[in-house]
């Protein structure tokens, strides 16, 4: 399948998932990320959902975090640019929807990318290789391109991969893992 085909499929899908299978599936996926070997690092990034898209809820993996004393770092976007600015998330941390009901961080402590050790990264679907498919503006490409080359990428999916993805562009970062309320994939 190619990208469109397969982002309006998922789409689809998460939007026929009732509210209390988002929230269990997503503890299901707080439990195995449990499972990876990726704990004895420093600085985690990750997403904040988009729950009207019925994205994995990551407040269960923030809870880990936070028990671990983990740094945590959340993002805004500038869709201008199509970057984002990455900020510590704190206690003082104010947290704001943006017009495209993102949450996100009004202001903080800014961290460069190079000193995020794993990344937690949203997506639609993704496939047997480890090509992820986003919403496709391309905001988690140049992010993860612009951090370290050890930096460990875990995608969070309620889903199976996909068998392919057809139409991977050269600019497009590949996962490490995958993480599903059933299973983890390595890549």
């Amino acid at each position: 399948m190619i990208k469109k085909e397969v982002r309006q499929k998922y789409k689809l899908l998460r939007q026929e998932l009732p509210t209390d299978q988002v929230e269990e599936k997503s503890l299901a996926i707080a439990n195995q990320v449990l499972q990876l070997d990726c704990w004895d690092k420093t600085t985690y990034h990750i997403f904040l959902p988009i729950v009207s898209q019925k994205e994995v809820n990551t407040e269960y993996i923030l809870q880990i975090l936070a028990g671990k004393d983990k740094n945590i770092v959340v993002s805004k976007a500038d869709f201008e640019t199509r970057e984002m600015t990455h900020f510590l998330l704190t206690d003082a941390t104010k947290i704001k929807e943006n017009h495209y009901q993102i949450p996100e961080p009004v202001d903080g402590i800014e961290v460069p990318s190079y000193k995020i050790d794993v990344v937690f990264v949203p997506l639609l679907a993704y496939d047997g290789k480890g090509n992820r498919v986003g919403y496709g503006k391309g905001f988690y490409d140049k992010f993860l391109a612009s951090c370290r080359p050890d930096c460990i990428k875990i995608g969070l999916s309620f889903f199976t991969p996909e068998q392919s993805v057809e139409s991977v562009d050269l600019l497009d970062v590949k996962l490490d893992f995958c993480v599903t309320p059933d299973t983890i994939y390595r890549f």
